[in-house]
């Protein structure tokens, strides 16, 4: 039987030490899976970590930014706290890499104070004068800060781009010999039926771009680090590749670009010379600090060169306005551009981006250049500035054009200028021929707004004068509301020229009997004054305004007062 044991036993301890491989191969294929799968977690937990850092900090970022606007926790009623805190917990989105949004740790976007202008009583101050003003960029500006889903700071707005955004349907001046006319109307105003709305407006003659003077034009682009973003640079290109593409054999072009240095990198070159032109614009790259200073100088020597005695000589600032290397003072820089004024070359200033748009600095350089200031924030309003606006932006038809309107006491109690505030000149300013104003463009409209209280109304918002006397008012033409001036020099003049217009009581009418282009540019006014902080407007809302824009569309060719109605909706929505 021992045999038997020991033989069996040697039968089965081949079969024994098999299984016990067998075993420990399953064992160790088993480990050795699960270490991977474990290894394959940890890699996975740690980019998953590493994720939530980089999530994590973004958050903290904007956390940090909106630390202001916090609402103390301690501080709230019981009811509000559990709303509060579900609304600073972040929501992360289904792919954190691709849909969050970092922002920068510095906003360090600029804008010049600016409030609205206050009323004023006719009987102590019954005139009111300002230079004309043809710049959009603040509508552009605000428009991008909208579609971006927030809304402007108040110092952004100036009413008067937004109005003057818009085209109305002016009649043009049958000669070039007068190069603007004069329209007004009175209407009362939708946010206040006590008061009325009197609207001046200027058309400019317009020229056909086949008809246009020969061109000198320099560009001078930013290409340093701040540009290198979608909206800046590659829209920069896009853009000026529009305009480019509207000259020809008798224009020239040249293109400056600044970053810690400046430089040429297309010398003047013939309009029609597209290839040339295209191939310089497409090799221009973002990188370095940013020289404005030595850039603006450079681009003025050029045009100086390669002046064109009766033509268009003009140098084209493309940039985000960070003008933060060798700049040694703002006030610097404005003297070098008023110089270059006088000697003919006009200053257009194009912003583009955000996070560090000067806009304050881009608005005043381009007016003391004699020239227009545009924000570009897509690729429709570089069309618009730049190809379908090409006339008026480029063509000067009137200089130092001024506005003066008296108001009769007799009639009008208080007026309010809307928007013009860092356009407002002194009363002996408008006939001083030395004192530099705004250009008109071929083809240009301008717009004023003025809001009046009447002096027969029970609402007047200043209280008459104690010790004024009735019979220390002279006899005035009892019909007439205002009487509006405008004085303005022909391009090659430096003599003013004077135009003049009563406007008549008669012209009262309700709302309802204006003009669709009156209500639309109302409802604008409107819209500007209520993101501006609707000191004036009472309680009208966006709804209302919407709705008055909604119905005074007119005719809309680029859609553009459909887009105006839009974004009020969105104004309303945050």
């Amino acid at each position: 039987m021992n045999n038997k044991i020991s033989n069996t036993q040697q039968i089965n301890l081949p079969l024994t030490m098999l299984s016990l491989a067998v075993i420990m191969s399953l064992t160790g294929c088993e480990q050795r899976s699960k270490n991977a799968v474990e290894k394959q977690e940890n890699q996975v937990n740690s980019a998953a970590q590493a994720i939530l850092s980089d999530e994590q900090k973004s958050v903290q970022k904007v956390q940090k930014r909106q630390k202001q606007n916090v609402i103390s926790y301690a501080a709230m009623p019981q009811g509000m706290m559990h709303a509060s805190v579900a609304m600073q917990r972040p929501v992360l989105p289904p792919n954190p890499v691709d849909d969050v949004i970092f922002v920068s740790e510095q906003d360090r976007e600029n804008y010049l104070k600016s409030q609205q202008n206050p009323v004023k009583q006719t009987a102590t101050e019954p005139v009111s004068t300002f230079s004309i003003d043809v710049d959009t960029g603040s509508y552009s500006n605000t428009r991008r800060m909208l579609n971006m889903g927030k809304l402007p700071p108040s110092d952004a707005l100036r009413e008067e781009a937004f109005i003057n955004y818009f085209d109305y349907d002016y009649s043009a001046p049958e000669t070039i010999n007068s190069p603007f006319k004069v329209h007004t109307e009175v209407a009362t105003a939708p946010w206040n039926e006590h008061r009325q709305l009197v609207k001046i407006g200027i058309k400019g003659f317009e020229i056909e771009k086949a008809d246009l003077k020969a061109a000198n034009l320099v560009l001078l682009l930013d290409v340093s680090g701040s540009m290198n973003a979608p909206n800046k640079l590659p829209l920069l290109k896009t853009s000026l590749t529009m305009l480019t593409k509207q000259l020809d054999e008798n224009d020239s072009v040249a293109i400056v670009v600044y970053s810690g240095a400046a430089g040429v990198v297309l010398p003047a070159t013939k309009g029609n010379d597209q290839h040339v032109i295209s191939a310089a614009l497409d090799k221009l790259a973002a990188g370095g600090s940013t020289n404005g200073e030595q850039g603006i100088e450079l681009a003025y020597q050029i045009a100086q060169q390669n002046f064109k005695k009766g033509g268009i000589n003009r140098v084209i600032l493309a940039t985000d306005g960070d003008f933060n290397v060798g700049m040694q003072s703002v006030d610097k820089l404005k003297e070098l551009v008023a110089a270059k004024r006088k000697t003919g070359v006009a200053l257009t200033t194009l912003g583009f981006g955000q996070g560090n748009y000067n806009d304050g600095l881009m608005e005043q350089i381009a007016n003391i250049g004699n020239g227009q200031h545009a924000y570009i924030d897509n690729i429709n309003e570089a069309r618009k500035v730049l190809v379908d606006e090409l006339s008026s932006s480029m063509q000067i038809i009137a200089k130092d054009v001024k506005i003066q309107v008296e108001f009769n006491p007799q009639q009008v109690a208080e007026y309010r200028l809307i928007g013009y505030q860092n356009r407002m000149l002194a009363s002996e300013d408008f006939n001083n021929d030395k004192v530099d104003a705004a250009e008109l463009g071929a083809g240009h409209t301008v717009t004023a707004l003025y809001e009046i209280t009447l002096a027969n109304s029970e609402h007047k918002q200043i209280d008459e004068l104690r010790y004024q006397s009735n019979q220390d008012k002279k006899p005035l033409a009892s019909n007439e509301l205002a009487f509006v001036k405008v004085r303005y020099k022909q391009p090659d003049t430096e003599q003013s020229e004077l135009l003049t217009q009563a406007i008549s009581s008669d012209k009262i009418q309700p709302l309802s009997q204006a003009s669709s282009d009156f209500k639309f540019a109302a409802a604008v006014a409107g819209f500007a004054q209520l993101l501006k902080g609707a000191k004036y407007t009472r309680d009208w809302q966006y709804e209302d305004c919407a709705k008055l824009a909604t119905a005074n569309k007119g005719i809309d060719t680029f859609s553009y007062r459909s887009e105006f109605v839009q974004l009020v909706n969105n104004a309303a929505a945050l």
